[in-house]
């Protein structure tokens, strides 16, 4: 059986962890095979085959971080083992934080340790009121360093250093008063929030989605520079000319959905919802 899984239905791919034995726990495998599935989607998304992915994971865990197994045979690695392991997993993060596609993580469970830097690479984060989040590492001699940008920039420097520090457990009602997550439903509503996150995304034009994810990572470095203001003209400039602009703006002009708003929801959400 494989550590996770890459399907893909109608323009929406689900990438999922499937290791629920384990809590979804994460290895040097795991890691190595989330990176051939990124690698996979990258063409896929430029063409515009997938419009927006999924993360996920089977179980009742998101994910509980590091294996134990693994981090057992890491106490024998020297420096040299230790950094080319933190390499991939670097390489795993910037690779989920920069897709140029929309990204929605379904949180249905813990998430600890690495797996809050799963979730806060994403664009969209939902979770069930079953979810817990924490930063866990300082409580077995080790820290969050490389999951460290991306979860910071969700959660601000300020509370990213009394959760770093503290390994508090955050349920999903604070994970959204601090930004972590971005919507916190009743478990049992987890899926339908999903598919309604998607059909919402699905609704957007793919071009400016991917122009404006781009754009936005400039801004965030850069807010007022003369280059960043720059950037901004020229992307309204080119998008208001592009073929899915000039189809945004007639439909509505003429009162109707663009064309690529007429792509379904998959079938597998239609059959749930069902």
């Amino acid at each position: 059986m494989t550590n996770s899984t890459l399907t893909i239905d109608a323009s929406v791919a689900r990438l999922t962890l499937n290791r629920p034995d384990v809590h979804n726990a994460f290895d040097d495998q795991l890691i190595a095979e989330l990176n051939a599935h990124l690698d996979q989607l990258q063409p896929l998304i430029k063409s515009g085959e997938i419009r927006v992915v999924v993360l996920g994971s089977e179980g009742n865990s998101f994910s509980a971080g590091a294996d134990l197994n693994w981090m057992k045979r890491m106490v024998d690695y020297d420096v040299e083992d230790n950094l080319a392991d933190s390499r991939k997993l670097a390489t795993l993060m910037h690779r989920l934080d920069t897709l140029p596609c929309p990204t929605l993580c379904r949180v249905q469970g813990p998430a600890f340790g690495g797996a809050v830097g799963l979730a806060a690479c994403c664009d969209i984060v939902i979770a069930s009121d079953k979810a817990r989040f924490c930063l866990s590492e300082v409580k077995i001699g080790l820290s969050p360093a490389v999951i460290s940008p991306y979860v910071q920039r969700a959660l601000g420097a300020r509370q990213m250093r009394r959760y770093a520090l503290s390994a508090e457990v955050i349920d999903a009602p604070t994970a959204l008063s601090l930004g972590l997550a971005h919507q916190a439903v009743e478990h049992g509503a987890l899926d339908s929030a999903v598919d309604a996150m998607l059909e919402t995304l699905l609704a957007g034009s793919p071009q400016a989605q991917q122009a404006t994810k781009a754009l936005l990572e400039i801004v965030s470095q850069s807010p007022d520079s003369d280059a960043t203001r720059e950037q901004t003209c020229q992307v309204i400039a080119k998008l208001r000319v592009s073929q899915e602009g000039q189809e945004g703006l007639a439909g509505f002009f003429e009162k109707r959905r663009p064309a690529w708003a007429e792509t379904p929801l998959s079938g597998y959400a239609k059959e749930r919802r069902s």
